[in-house]
C-alpha cells in the first residue's frame, strides 16, 4: 500500500494510505542498517509503502520502502555531529519565520536556511513575523542589523524595513505579517494553495500562532515567550502535516535554535549565495573560495557595498565549518 508520512515521532509514523486512511506504522530494521547516516530514516512528506500486519489483537504498519525524494530539508543533529536530521521531504516551498527580539534571529541563522533551500532548490519566502508589536520611536543608539555597527538613531521598524530591503535586493521575497492580527495572513494563505509548504523558525516566532490564523480548526497550541531569556518555549515537538481545507498542506516543525548545514562541498557553498553568481566569475582562479585569495571580486564586492557584509560572514562561517560560534555572531535581527 503507498502512503505520505504526515507525523513522525521518532518510533511511530503517521502514514495516510491512498484510501485516505491513516496509519500508525513502524519501519524495518533494515532501513536503519543502509548507511543512513540520518537519525530519522522517515521524514514527514516521505511517500512510503507499508504493509498491515497483525500482531495480537492489534494492526500496524510496517514501512518496507521509501520513494526516491524529491527534494527535502536537511539540518546537522543537535546531539549526533556525525549525522543529520531530516525536518521535512518532498516540500513545495519554506517560509521562514523571522523576530526582532522575541526571540532574537540571527541574520547568520537566516542565511543557513537560505543556503540549505537554495540547495535543494526550494523556494524561500521571508516572513517578518509580530510586525503590530514594533516600535517606530526613534532610540538614541542603535545597531545596524546588517553592518553590526552602532548607530545614532534606528527604530525596531525601521530595522525589519532595512533587512527586508537587504533580502529583496538580494532576491527573496519578504512579507511583513502579524499572526496576530491577521496583518498579510490573507497574502501567505494564497501562496500556499495547491503546495506543499513548510514552516520553520526559532521557537516562538509564530509557526503555530499563524497556522492557526490560516485555519482556525488546526488549534495548535502555542507558547509566550519566556520573559527572562527571550526565547520561545517548545510547544511543536515533532514534525507533523495537515491537510488544509484550502488545498494546500502544511508542515508544522519544531522550534529551531541552531541550523547546522551539512552535505555541502566548500566549492559549492558559494553557488548558494545568489548575488555572488555575478561577482564570482571575474575571480582570478575559477576554484577561488572567495577567502584569501588574491585578486577576488567577491571580497572587493564587499568592499565596495556590493554585497552584504552580514552575507559575506554567513558565507564564511558554513565554509569554515563554524557549528559552534555562529549564533553568537553580532547580525542579530534586533
Amino acid at each position: 500500500m503507498t502512503g505520505v508520512v504526515y507525523r513522525s515521532t521518532g518510533s511511530w509514523y503517521q502514514v495516510k494510505g491512498a484510501d485516505g486512511t491513516f496509519y500508525s506504522c513502524r519501519i524495518k530494521g533494515k532501513f536503519r542498517l543502509k548507511g543512513i547516516k540520518s537519525t530519522n530514516p522517515v521524514a514527514v512528506g516521505d511517500h512510503v509503502e507499508f504493509e498491515i500486519e497483525k500482531i495480537g489483537d492489534e494492526e500496524i504498519g510496517i514501512i518496507n520502502e521509501i520513494h526516491d525524494r524529491d527534494n527535502y530539508i536537511v539540518r546537522k543533529s543537535v546531539n549526533l555531529s556525525k549525522q543529520t536530521h531530516i525536518i521535512a521531504a518532498n516540500v513545495d516551498q519554506v517560509f521562514l519565520l523571522i523576530t526582532l527580539n522575541n526571540p532574537p534571529t540571527f541574520t547568520s541563522f537566516i542565511d543557513r536556511v537560505l543556503v540549505t533551500a537554495q540547495a535543494y532548490q526550494i523556494p524561500a519566502v521571508l516572513l517578518f513575523n509580530k510586525i503590530d508589536s514594533y516600535n517606530d520611536d526613534q532610540d538614541q543608539v542603535s545597531i545596524d542589523p546588517i553592518t553590526g555597527e552602532e548607530m545614532l538613531t534606528m527604530t525596531q521598524l525601521d530595522q525589519v524595513r532595512m533587512l527586508m530591503h537587504m533580502y529583496k535586493t538580494i532576491g527573496y521575497q519578504c512579507i511583513a505579517i502579524s499572526a496576530e492580527t491577521g496583518k498579510n495572513v490573507e497574502k501567505v494563505k494564497e501562496k500556499m494553495k495547491g503546495k506543499t509548504s513548510m514552516f520553520a523558525g526559532h521557537s516562538g516566532a509564530g509557526k503555530s500562532t499563524l497556522a492557526n490564523a490560516i485555519q482556525p480548526g488546526l488549534d495548535l497550541k502555542t507558547k509566550k515567550i519566556s520573559d527572562q531569556h527571550s526565547q520561545g518555549q517548545h510547544t511543536t515537538t515533532f514534525a507533523e502535516m495537515f491537510d488544509l481545507e484550502f488545498d494546500a498542506r502544511l508542515i508544522d516543525t519544531p522550534g529551531i535554535k541552531g541550523f547546522g548545514v551539512v552535505d555541502m562541498d566548500q566549492e559549492e557553498i558559494g553557488g548558494y549565495f545568489p548575488e555572488f553568481a555575478i561577482h564570482q566569475q571575474e575571480c582570478k582562479f575559477n576554484n577561488c573560495l572567495h577567502l584569501e585569495e588574491p585578486k577576488c571580486a567577491v571580497k572587493k564586492a564587499v568592499e565596495n557595498g556590493a554585497i552584504f557584509l552580514s552575507r559575506y560572514e554567513s558565507y564564511v562561517q558554513i565554509v569554515n565549518g563554524d557549528e559552534d560560534n555562529y549564533r553568537q555572531d553580532k547580525h542579530a535581527v534586533t
